[in-house]
This record gives structure tokens, C-alpha cells and sequence, in this order.
């Protein structure tokens, strides 16, 4: 079940940059092809993370900004701030997973698919926020 998860983060991750490229695209789609090239995904789980990013964008964008001190989000590696949406949805409104569990996924995620920095990027980020 964490390896199904994880690959849903991981998809769910990768609609989110697609998304920011080409602003047109079905991201319900985009879900399915992300699953035909990484596997069985827990896809109940990836739709309604996808689904709950994408309602509460606009806090979850503000709440990134207020933890991420002189970084907008323009300004922010891509890859980081896909993994921060994802993060971001799962400790202030998803609350399936405790906090250290959804840290250490979205690092996890950061690093494989991010630059050096992007791993202690989100963690400085998400650590703010559960510290509040």
C-alpha cells in the first residue's frame, strides 16, 4: 500500500508540472497516462489528492508563500513547488497521513525529481508549516 502511495504522489506530482506547461490539458487524463508509465497507482487516493489540490489552489499557493519567506512562487524551482502543492493539500486539508510520514514523501519526491537543493528546499517549507 505506501509503494501505491507513493507512485500516486508521484503521478499526482507530475500532473501538477504538466499542468503548469500546458494549462489546456485534462488533468484526469493526464492521471491515467502518469499511471500507464509508472504502474498500479492507488488511484482513489491519486484522484482525490489531485481533485483537493486543484479546489484548494489558491490556499494552498498563499499558504506556501507565507512559509517560504522571501520566495515567490514564480521565483521557486518547478519541480519544488509541484511537490509543495502536493505536500501543502495533504497537511492542511487531507490529514490521512501524519505530518512527518506526508515530510518525508514530499522529500523523497523533491529529491528524485528535483535539483540538489530541492529536498531541503521543501523540507525547510513543510516543517514551517507543522511547526504552526
Amino acid at each position: 500500500m505506501a509503494r501505491r502511495r507513493h507512485l500516486s504522489r508521484i503521478a499526482v506530482m507530475q500532473v501538477l508540472f504538466e499542468r503548469e506547461r500546458r494549462p489546456e490539458a485534462d488533468p484526469a487524463h493526464a492521471l491515467v497516462l502518469n499511471e500507464a508509465e509508472l504502474g498500479e497507482l492507488d488511484r482513489s487516493f491519486a484522484e482525490a489528492l489531485l481533485k483537493g489540490i486543484l479546489k484548494e489552489y489558491n490556499a494552498i499557493c498563499k499558504t506556501i508563500v507565507e512559509h517560504a519567506p522571501d520566495w515567490t512562487l514564480d521565483r521557486m524551482d518547478p519541480v519544488s513547488r509541484c511537490v509543495l502543492y502536493l505536500g501543502t493539500y495533504e497537511m492542511l486539508f487531507a490529514k490521512d497521513a501524519p505530518p512527518a510520514v506526508i515530510m518525508n514523501e514530499a522529500i523523497e519526491i523533491a529529491k528524485e525529481f528535483g535539483s540538489d537543493e530541492s529536498g531541503k528546499f521543501v523540507n525547510g517549507v513543510l516543517n514551517s508549516m507543522a511547526k504552526k
